[in-house]
């Protein structure tokens, strides 16, 4: 079971997350609430929960905050609820390691969305790390094998994965997606799961750390600006994603492999 912490001041909200969300089915369980960020924290510290469902906008400490200052130590999956005047808040999140956003006033199926997409993205990343683990040769890991195996039958997905080949150096959001391709961000994003069993940003970070696998087996780009030329940006943030997805360093990784 995959533990979810709440946390949104609003109590009405909250509970109305807890009991109208069939947690089970989705192999879910509720494990604590909280009413702001500085409660948030504490409860993501001493639970340690797999999935965060948080407001943005909330007293003493927001939901932003919270996440900055949590999710590279924890490493849990996070959606966030927020308004349409912080919409593009949203987005930059999005960017920065958030599972998916979720639009007030909140919709029962759009939240159990954000949650499939958290839960896969927690469950793939487990199968990673056991797979990688268990790999004899680091230096021939793929974090791609799953999709790769899949034949794709939709044109609209080759059109995803043909813009992410393209552009990965770039910054990506779902909102370029909609804009290059003509549809909503929900329903690419709706296509795409079905078509890969992933998300869109799950599979463009693996997309770019096999890009930097590559690198760092070359070893003719520096480690500080691998993140950089992969497109996932400055180094820390670039080292929580490897670890994330590698459970090592990529320090770590480049001494096994030299």
């Amino acid at each position: 079971m995959y533990s979810v912490l709440l946390v949104e001041d609003e109590e009405i909200i909250r509970k109305g997350i807890r009991n109208s969300i069939p947690w089970e089915e989705f192999g879910c369980r509720v494990i604590g609430e909280a009413g702001n960020g500085e409660e948030g924290k504490k409860l993501i510290e001493e639970l340690r929960p797999d999935i965060v469902i948080t407001d943005i906008n909330m007293p003493l400490l927001d939901g932003l905050a919270m996440l900055a200052q949590t999710k590279f130590q924890y490493d849990y999956a996070a959606v966030i609820l927020t308004g349409y005047s912080e919409f593009e808040y949203a987005r930059e999140a999005i960017r920065n390691g958030v599972s998916s956003y979720v639009l007030k006033p909140l919709n029962t199926e759009e939240m159990k969305e954000a949650l499939e997409q958290a839960v896969l993205e927690s469950k793939n990343i487990y199968y990673l790390r056991r797979r990688n683990e268990a790999a004899g040769e680091p230096g021939s890991v793929s974090l791609l094998e799953q999709e790769h195996e899949k034949e794709i039958q939709d044109p609209l997905v080759e059109q995803v994965l043909a813009y992410i080949g393209a552009n990965y150096r770039n910054k990506i959001t779902l909102s370029d997606l909609e804009q290059s391709l003509h549809y909503s961000e929900r329903y690419i994003s709706r296509r795409f799961q079905k078509a890969l069993g992933t998300t869109i940003i799950e599979y463009l970070n693996r997309y770019r750390l096999q890009k930097a696998l590559g690198l760092l087996k070359e070893g003719k780009v520096p480690l500080s600006e691998v993140g950089w030329e992969c497109g996932i940006g400055e180094y820390k943030y670039f080292n929580y994603v490897f670890k994330k997805y590698m459970g090592c360093s990529a320090k770590e990784y480049q001494g096994r492999i030299g």
